[in-house]
């Protein structure tokens, strides 16, 4: 049975997070480490999946600690019948191929100005363009991520099809993390 057969069954609490901004819409659960480690990466995985019984398709992202956590849209938790604080049941199976990734406009911009790239981005595989495009986004300020979008099309020009140097899990990096969890 492959990474992508397996289907985890587990209990977590559904948490808000710290909010700079008024939106307080969304919630979150963390994976317990054992069922990440069923996953086929360490990076952003795509799982289907119930929430209490709920289905949902959802991508999961790296918490910088070998794990991963599940955004809960508001929409998500109130057809599930949840809400924050409650302890919840999950069932996530890996999705047999990932889905093509939403390409961000400045980088569509960037790659449709520069040929040579745009032709290597359309030879990568589908988890390859999910690395660049988690590259790019995960720069905290807009200088950092103009500088990768710029260094993302001289690397995909020269022909490297995947980001050199990136720890898509954040574990080494620290450039992931789950959100501070809200007080209830």
């Amino acid at each position: 049975m492959s990474k992508a057969d397996v289907k985890s069954r587990f209990e977590a609490k559904l948490h808000r997070p710290v909010q700079l901004g008024s939106d307080t819409s969304w919630a979150f659960v963390v994976l317990p480490r054992d069922v990440s480690e069923k996953l086929p990466r360490r990076g952003r995985t795509t799982v289907e999946g119930t929430i209490n019984g709920h289905h949902f398709q959802a991508t999961l992202e790296p918490d910088g600690q070998l794990s991963h956590w599940l955004q809960v849209s508001r929409e998500l938790h109130e057809a599930a019948g949840v809400a924050v604080g409650d302890i919840v049941t999950l069932e996530l199976t890996p999705v047999k191929q990932e889905p093509e990734p939403d390409i961000p406009a400045d980088f569509q911009e960037a790659l449709a100005a520069t040929p040579e790239a745009h032709k290597v981005w359309n030879d990568t595989t589908t988890i390859a363009r999910l690395d660049w495009i988690h590259w790019i986004t995960s720069a905290k300020q807009l200088k950092t991520r103009a500088k990768r979008i710029g260094d993302a099309c001289d690397m995909l020009s020269s022909g490297k099809k995947h980001v050199c140097c990136f720890d898509q899990s954040g574990y080494y990096s620290k450039a992931f993390r789950v959100p501070d969890t809200a007080d209830f």
